[in-house]
């Protein structure tokens, strides 16, 4: 099913889109259903069951307080962080929690939020059971969730009925494929950004869909801005210093330097994903493109795109966003953008092929150079694993994100000095890159049993 362009760009917080804003919507879910249904009143205690990756890496990615802020009724999209810390410190404290933020009951972390690390539910590794008790114990409601990549979530129920996901749409363009894609394109004569943006026209008005993209840049680039001023160390333990306040102080002192080393925009290109990753990592405000996890590709090429190149506009940034939404749209349907389900190249890698994608758009390419660009994109991301250190979005996820985003200009400037045939394809890449997530061991898929999340550890 072709993805919009706002469920792969979606303003959250951080540190994951999977395991903490997933987690979050699930829990709010789950109480609203219980206020809608009249059974809220009945609840004396509410308990929630957290399976496989969601177990093993969830403290490290906050996924206890995810779930503590959506059964108390709260939104990623409408958090306040200042708001969230106050939440999270009245239930500890009080030992109690205000479901939906009506409904007062004892909770008792210990036994109301349960991290199951050796078991897994079915039909993925970030799996949630949520249930509801009356004041005798027995059970009122119960529903399963599973936090699927971006922030999306889909209920078991749904699964069970074989039921469409949530968002289907009657589009004017239906494509499932790069091939299928580039065909609609050139049968119509249209970009793949003007063939995004009439699938959007499908739901939205023209006046919406233009202020929703200019609100998901801006808050791109305010997510930047905040990185850059914060200083400090990252929480969770592993006592990771923000960089990006001192590497923007360097370059803005030593301007002269851009004069002698062209290579300097790739130092400002680093510092703006170092910005965004390390405000996620500390539950700060940001835009999941596609994930959390990988949050800062899209925001620090697309910085590049306003601040280096002669020709940027508003228009451009807009074409840059549907593109890239498009091509993630290709590897969400096809493959996956989660981290427990195929590493992180369905996350970092995914965010370099969309980001590449929208670089390529907005500097005029075509939309075979476009899809040229997302097949490089990706193809150097092949087999990257999700390990992350402490179960933390940190190490190696923050200095991955410059890594990727560099990637992202490498793979747009190859694809644009080509005509846009290549020998590989962007659906085979696709493909490949499912398969390889199948074949990756578990403990290279978000749970920190494995690579650098062991040896660094160890030494």
């Amino acid at each position: 099913m072709v993805s919009s362009v706002f469920d792969l760009f979606k303003i959250g917080v951080g540190p994951s889109s999977s395991h903490t804003m997933g987690p979050m919507t699930a829990a709010a879910r789950f109480v609203e259903g219980l206020a809608a249904s009249g059974a809220l009143d009945r609840v004396g205690r509410a308990q929630a069951r957290l399976y496989g990756s969601l177990a093993l890496t969830g403290k490290g990615h906050a996924t206890d307080r995810a779930v503590i802020l959506g059964l108390s009724g709260k939104h990623p999209d409408n958090l306040c962080p200042d708001e969230a810390e106050a939440i999270i410190a009245t239930v500890r404290d009080e030992g109690a929690i205000s479901l939906a933020g009506i409904r007062a009951v004892p909770f008792v972390e210990d036994r109301d939020l349960l991290f199951l690390q050796r078991e897994r539910l079915p039909h993925h590794s970030n799996g949630m059971h949520f249930a509801a008790f009356d004041a005798d114990g027995a059970e009122i409601a119960a529903a399963t969730y599973y936090s699927v990549g971006g922030g999306a979530i889909v209920d078991e129920a749904t699964i069970a009925r074989n039921a469409p996901p949530e968002g289907g749409w009657d589009l004017p363009f239906d494509y499932h494929s790069g091939e299928e894609l580039l065909a609609i394109a050139d049968r119509e004569g249209l970009s793949i950004a003007a063939i995004a943006y009439a699938n959007e026209r499908a739901a939205l008005p023209e006046a919406e869909i233009v202020t929703r993209l200019d609100a998901i840049a801006a808050a791109m680039s305010a997510c930047i801005d905040r990185g850059i001023r914060a200083e400090g160390i990252l929480p969770g333990g592993l006592k990771v210093k923000r960089r990006a306040p001192a590497l923007h102080t360097l370059l803005t002192e030593r301007a002269e330097r851009a004069l002698s080393d062209p290579l300097t925009v790739l130092d400002w290109v680093n510092l703006w994903a170092l910005a965004v990753n390390e405000e996620n990592a500390a539950g700060g405000r940001v835009v999941t493109a596609p994930t959390n996890g990988a949050a800062g590709i899209v925001p620090a090429v697309l910085r590049y795109y306003q601040r280096f190149t002669p020709t940027a506009s508003d228009d451009g940034v807009r074409a840059f966003l549907l593109t890239a939404a498009a091509i993630g749209s290709l590897f969400k349907e096809n493959a996956s953008i989660s981290g427990a389900e195929v590493g992180c190249q369905g996350e970092v890698g995914v965010a370099c092929s969309m980001a590449a994608a929208g670089l390529t758009a907005a500097l005029g390419g075509t939309p075979q150079q476009i899809e040229n660009a997302a097949e490089i994109g990706m193809e150097h991301n092949l087999g990257l694993t999700c390990d992350p250190v402490g179960g933390l979005v940190q190490v190696p996820c923050i200095e991955r994100n410059a890594v990727g985003a560099v990637k992202a200009l490498e793979a747009s400037r190859l694809a644009l000095i080509g005509d846009g045939t290549h020998r590989v394809s962007l659906d085979q890449v696709i493909e490949t890159m499912r398969k390889t997530g199948l074949d990756m061991n578990e403990r290279y898929k978000e749970t920190s049993l494995g690579g650098l999340a062991v040896n660094v550890v160890e030494c």
